[in-house]
């Protein structure tokens, strides 16, 4: 798609959006946040991988290398896009519209105004992570070094944006593995993006058994997470923790928690046990695509159960608007920081010609 093009939808689906949000405002919100979770959510996982590969440390992942830091120069635009929900966030997080009573404690941590400087602070602490990383690069003590740090860092921050951007929206609730979950769902959005764009953008990546066996790990992790959690909770029996599974098991919303499981996990884990789709391009680009896909059906559920009087013909319309609004801005910034990157060659990988002179 030319710049003009995208120009033109970014326009339009920005112009629906904002008619929704006259009409409906919270509905409105609730489908943008949708989108910036789902969509937002791969810059943060590239940055995690991009540090995970700096100590795994083979090929197959050195050769993501461009593609990854691509995907964490759109940090900064992903923190700009954020700020449609901060301004209206009264509509959609009942600790900011101060008609939910709450506990001391929670009532001054989600106060509106510590939400909005923890929010910034994670942002710059990120991209302060993502600029320590690039700078690393090719010194292989200092990636070792600021990779190992980097993901202690990472791994905190992520997990307290989730349950921020998230689990606040239900404040009763509480979920000791929450903030796991949401460091698990960036994770696997980076991982999919990652190998998607690393095939469509690094025609020389040969073998696909390596990234197979990544992305299927990053499953098998996230399932393992949700069952925890799931197990947890039913355990305790503690019905304030039980509702927020009722409200996500009526209405309609089993149908899709039931396509989630079966697109997320049953589907994709039975696939790769082949051999012929670990190997074949195609089929993981297929299932990369459909991985990032499931990000989206999973934003909704955990959202918009959670936000009262929505009105289901707002949200239906406004979601796709959203969506390709923030995935066309995404998208552009993310292409214009591949180019202007320097290419990645093989060799200019970090032990590649130590590799070739040992072979």
């Amino acid at each position: 798609m030319r710049a003009s093009a995208k120009a033109v939808v970014v326009v339009v689906s920005g112009l629906v959006l904002a008619l929704g949000l006259i009409i409906d405002q919270r509905s409105t919100l609730a489908a943008y946040l949708v989108a910036w979770i789902a969509l937002g959510a791969i810059p943060l996982g590239a940055l995690g991988v991009l540090m995970m590969s700096y100590l795994v440390r083979r090929a197959w992942t050195e050769r993501l290398h461009a593609v990854l830091v691509a995907g964490t120069s759109v940090l900064p635009v992903v923190a700009l896009l954020y700020l449609p929900v901060l301004i209206g966030m009264t509509e959609l997080y009942p600790a900011a519209s101060g008609h939910h009573p709450l506990p001391p404690f929670k009532a001054a941590y989600l106060a509106p105004w510590f939400f909005v400087a923890r929010t910034i602070c994670y942002f710059v602490m990120l991209w302060l992570l993502a600029r320590w990383q690039r700078a690393s690069w090719q010194d292989s003590e200092r990636m070792i070094r600021s990779a190992s740090a980097g993901l202690i860092v990472y791994a905190l921050l992520v997990s307290f944006a989730g349950v921020d951007w998230i689990e606040s929206l239900e404040p009763d609730f509480h979920s000791s593995e929450y903030g796991l979950l949401y460091l698990c769902f960036t994770l696997l959005n980076g991982v999919a993006f990652g190998i998607a764009a690393g095939l469509l953008f690094e025609r020389w990546i040969g073998a696909t058994k390596g990234y197979s066996a990544l992305l299927l790990s990053t499953i098998l992790l996230w399932t393992y997470l949700h069952a925890m959690q799931y197990i947890v909770i039913w355990a305790g029996n503690i019905p304030e923790e039980a509702i927020w599974y009722l409200k996500r098991s009526s209405d309609g919303w089993q149908f899709v928690l039931a396509f989630l499981a079966l697109g997320q996990f049953i589907f994709p884990f039975f696939a790769l046990l082949s051999a012929r789709v670990r190997h074949d391009r195609r089929w993981l680009l297929a299932l990369c695509g459909l991985t990032l896909v499931m990000r989206c059906w999973e934003s909704g559920i955990l959202i918009l159960p959670a936000v009262p009087d929505l009105s289901p013909l707002m949200v239906g319309l406004m979601l796709p608007a959203a969506l390709i609004f923030v995935a066309i801005i995404l998208w552009w910034t993310f292409e214009i920081a591949l180019r202007r990157g320097e290419p990645l060659r093989r060799s200019e990988v970090p032990g590649a010609s130590a590799r070739a002179a040992a072979r």
